[in-house]
């Protein structure tokens, strides 16, 4: 088998620093996170970029992308103290969930946070009391769940109508009603999503501007792809393509942009190293081995869940291959990580081999369960 997303120089060192260490583990390297923020900055020369905690909040990780410059997407207070307690400031984050607590909204503001995402009524009134003059930005629905492997936006955002009205209302109530937001789901394939949700964000600011009111900010969110086994667009043609979306609809006076982006950052500095457990099959005339590993969708791969994200998968061993399941090691039947979607492992493979699961430095360690059925959350090595 061969592995196509890290140089050979990457892959190499972190088979040999993960070569003694117990399994499961995931394997992130500096060197790749640095590369990636470097290139995000060059094809996005036009927004500053706010990376998303939540795709990977190792301390090492923060601090990396901290020295490089960057800002950040914070979802909670926890991840706040986070940042702080790493120096930090609060003038380089967002607060970009649009749930929160009331007492959070307040935490927030007195550690210095003056930038908050919202989307209805109830949470910008928390905003006006708890976090007075503090800039605000509206996150709207978008297109894009049909081309994104990991929808987003259901659960978040409001109709262009509400958005309108809640920038309004955030006016009068004198909070600096600064902009929109929203997110076109992440790994998103099809760079259209971002032109029709450009256009959106166009046709609100038209709106509030009669009423006075001038929006300078939009912010992005994240979407951009990291490098898995479904084929995605070169990073450039997202940047090329925004701009010229951008210069479509704001030809006039481009406003602030900000991008959150998580996975496209961290995705392709990880490896999880993972052993299989037991190799097994439902029948003697079964077609499909099940290949049960020290790893499933509670200790770090729940992407796999609905098979939404596939990763590139590596073994040591060569010869014939075929077909398999594979599964995670937990007594819940909800734990299989791939049945219609087959990985084809060689039929020499046996308990104790070691697969190698790469772009996994997002959203592994962050999903990993604390304790399910006694195991450890996944252990993160930076390097």
């Amino acid at each position: 088998m061969e592995q196509s997303v890290l140089s050979e120089e990457i892959w190499q060192r972190i088979r040999e620093f993960a070569a003694d260490k117990p399994t499961p583990c995931l394997v992130v390297d500096r060197e790749v996170i640095r590369y990636k923020y470097q290139e995000l900055r060059e094809v996005f020369p036009y927004a500053s970029v706010y990376y998303a905690v939540k795709a990977n909040p190792d301390a090492a990780v923060i601090s990396c992308l901290a020295d490089l410059g960057s800002n950040f997407d914070i979802a909670s207070r926890y991840e706040l103290d986070k940042l702080l307690g790493l120096g930090v400031t609060a003038d380089r984050m967002s607060y970009g969930n649009t749930i929160k607590k009331a007492v959070d909204v307040e935490y927030a503001f007195s550690k210095g946070i003056r930038m908050f995402a919202t989307d209805s009524e109830s949470d910008l009134r928390n905003l006006a009391k708890y976090a007075p003059g503090s800039k605000v930005y509206v996150r709207i629905l978008t297109e894009g769940t049909e081309t994104a492997d990991w929808p987003l936006s259901r659960k978040f955002g409001c109709q262009a109508d509400m958005a309108i009205e809640l920038i309004l209302l955030a006016h009068e109530l004198g909070l600096n009603a600064c902009g929109i937001s929203f997110h076109v789901g992440s790994q998103q394939r099809d760079i259209g999503a971002w032109d029709a949700a450009i256009g959106k964000v166009r046709f609100i600011c038209d709106r509030v501007s009669e009423h006075g009111i001038k929006l300078s900010m939009i912010n992005m969110g994240g979407g951009m792809p990291a490098l898995y086994t479904n084929r995605t667009h070169e990073i450039e043609a997202y940047g090329q393509s925004i701009r010229r979306f951008l210069d479509e609809d704001f030809l006039d006076e481009q406003p602030e942009i900000i991008i959150e982006p998580g996975r496209s950052l961290v995705g392709e500095s990880g490896v999880l190293i993972s052993e299989v457990v037991l190799i097994s099959t439902k029948s003697r005339d079964s077609l499909y081995r099940w290949v049960y590993l020290d790893v499933g969708l509670f200790g770090g791969l729940i992407e796999s869940l609905g098979e939404a994200i596939k990763y590139p998968l590596y073994c040591d061993k060569d010869g014939e291959e075929e077909e398999v399941i594979l599964a995670g090691p937990t007594c819940d039947s909800m734990d299989i990580l791939y049945e219609d979607h087959r990985y084809s492992l060689p039929l020499s493979l046996e308990a104790g081999d070691k697969l190698y699961w790469l772009s996994t430095g997002a959203y592994t360690t962050s999903y990993s369960s604390i304790e399910f059925n006694g195991f450890p959350p996944l252990k993160t090595y930076v390097i």
